[in-house]
């Protein structure tokens, strides 16, 4: 799905030099049987003669290689019975390259450099087209150029440009989206198809693009970096930092407002209002960590919003009508149904030492009165030994039996360091139980599931990274009624709810619709309008490296 950069540049350098010297050639044997030199008006069959001799057939065996851009320049033109696709007569642009390459040059706004898709090249070799004197060689060398460009940064901005698993171990959100990017170039000229209908219509994604172009803006805005270049001047009296702050806050999030209020001042409002934006502990005073950010200049708050850009770009392009999802970094839960939150949650995630993965599966069935299984890890590092230690005792606290393979019950003097692999360890429906009332199971190979918990006042606390890696939610029984009521249409109320759970029996409800339930990881998200991203703390620091090997790329101009 995605190739190395370096490799992509050297085969289209290879590929456009091919063309060009086998197109002089050709054209200079061609003068040998013409007094006079090539006519420079437009003619298909001389572009498809000359084209189809340089850009071979595909291999209709080879499956392998379907997304690589290559493979799709040959695919294109193919199917294009090797008529130009930018091209109109003599040998001009047409109003469609003109606005692909328009299109290439606003590509930065998603964080991605034009150069990468040699813009610059594509601007020169666009200069030659339509004089007296274009050659053939220079129509093709365009035509070709712009093809690769376009189908590069189509499989960019569908599939992301780096490979989820270089920079996060723990990514597992499978990228489906359908790729049409070369059908697509075959008939261009009657159906525009623009960069933009590969992009993520994830509303997150138009939200941070938004953002990166805020603060590129904002990177040119001397009057708010010398503001900041004077905050940081540790000699400024104290009388004058109040103004140079609400100048930054000002520029930097102008949505912000503030209203006279008896209880909080407006000053007060504005510090909490910006620590809440940029991820910080709301104090609502002007903390070293606060202090730090308003003295951050612009650009350096870029990396961080490409970084998210990329982690969506790896995701489904669309996630359709219905879905849920769940933020790790920011611990929150959206059940969203046409567009709006029809519900909205904080949730508890792993903690560090047993991080909750990025991945996507759908919800297969609400359990009320669920049993718990001890997972491998924990069974490992808490179960065993506990058993060690107390026996019995240990396990009359946490309300576990042990049962072999044929589901028998087993004594806890049996089990040794050994053999403790070989058992189940369950823990019976109830109200102690560590998946509380209700379960949401998500069918994946980690095990990862959505759950009450018994634990319900984890939930007022602002670091809720403290699961064995699964999720809890905050309000599980709503959720629950509102799966099984509103999107099932089953005759199911609290009362109901209320009645299965009195009878500690495990009950199984398994949904006609599979909900899609997104798990993901993105360090800036939307605020609780759904107008304004806002930045939150990176909790298990996977910024770092996927923003250095961004960085890395982009200062090599890939």
């Amino acid at each position: 799905m995605h190739h190395n950069h370096n490799a992509r540049k050297t085969v289209l350098s290879i590929f456009l030099l091919f063309i060009a010297i086998s197109l002089t050639y050709s054209c200079k044997r061609a003068r040998k049987h013409k007094k006079e030199p090539v006519h420079t008006d437009f003619s298909y069959d001389n572009f498809a003669e000359e084209l189809k001799l340089r850009v071979p057939a595909l291999d209709s065996l080879d499956k392998t290689n379907y997304r690589s851009v290559p493979h799709n320049v040959r695919y294109a033109y193919e199917h294009n019975d090797y008529d130009p696709i930018w091209l109109s007569h003599g040998y001009k642009a047409d109003t469609t390259a003109v606005r692909i390459m328009q299109e290439l040059e606003e590509i930065k706004w998603d964080g991605l450099n034009p150069e990468r898709y040699n813009l610059a090249q594509l601007k020169k070799l666009k200069e030659k087209l339509g004089k007296k004197e274009t050659t053939l060689a220079e129509a093709i060398a365009f035509d070709t150029a712009l093809t690769y460009s376009y189908l590069m940064a189509a499989s960019d901005l569908l599939f992301g440009k780096i490979t989820p698993k270089k920079v996060d171990s723990l990514w597992y959100h499978a990228n489906d989206s359908s790729w049409n990017a070369a059908a697509a170039l075959t008939s261009i000229q009657e159906k525009f198809a623009p960069l933009d209908a590969y992009r993520s219509a994830v509303p997150t994604y138009s939200l941070l693009r938004a953002e990166y172009k805020h603060y590129m803006g904002l990177a040119g805005d001397t009057s708010l970096t010398n503001a900041i270049t004077t905050l940081r001047d540790s000699a400024i009296p104290a009388s004058e930092k109040e103004g140079y702050i609400t100048t930054i806050i000002n520029k930097t999030a102008p949505w912000i407002t503030t209203s006279p209020d008896d209880s909080v001042s407006e000053w007060a409002q504005l510090i909490t209002t910006y620590q809440d934006y940029m991820g910080i502990k709301p104090t609502a005073k002007l903390d070293s960590t606060t202090l730090a950010c308003l003295t951050t200049l612009p650009d350096s708050v870029l990396p961080k919003i490409t970084a998210n850009l990329e982690r969506l770009r790896w995701m489904q392009r669309d996630f359709g009508d219905l879905y849920v999802l769940v933020d790790i970094p920011l611990m929150q839960l959206f059940l969203r149904q046409g567009g709006k939150n029809a519900m909205h949650m904080r949730v508890v995630v792993g903690k560090k030492e047993r991080q909750t993965p990025s991945l996507y599966a759908r919800m297969a069935n609400v359990v009320i009165n669920p049993p718990w299984g001890v997972p491998p890890t924990i069974l490992k590092k808490e179960v065993l030994p506990g058993i060690q230690k107390n026996g019995k005792a240990y396990l009359a606290k946490k309300g576990l039996k042990i049962y072999d393979n044929k589901g028998k019950q087993v004594s806890v003097s049996t089990i040794t360091a050994k053999n403790y692999k070989r058992y189940n360890y369950k823990q019976a429906p109830g109200d102690d139980n560590a998946l509380g009332y209700v379960k949401f199971n998500l069918p994946n190979p980690w095990d990862i599931y959505l759950h009450d918990t018994p634990h319900r006042g984890d939930f007022v606390k602002r670091e809720r990274a403290l699961s064995s890696g699964c999720i809890r939610v905050q309000y599980p029984q709503e959720m629950a009624l509102f799966i099984l009521s509103q999107l099932e249409k089953k005759k199911f109320d609290q009362e109901k709810l209320d009645s299965i759970i009195k009878t500690h029996k495990t009950q199984w409800n398994v949904l006609a619709n599979k909900i899609p339930v997104h798990i993901t990881y993105l360090t800036a998200f939307e605020d609780t309008t759904g107008q304004h991203i806002h930045f939150i703390k990176d909790v298990y620091h996977r910024d770092d490296k996927l923003i250095s090997m961004l960085g890395k790329e982009a200062a090599a101009g890939k």
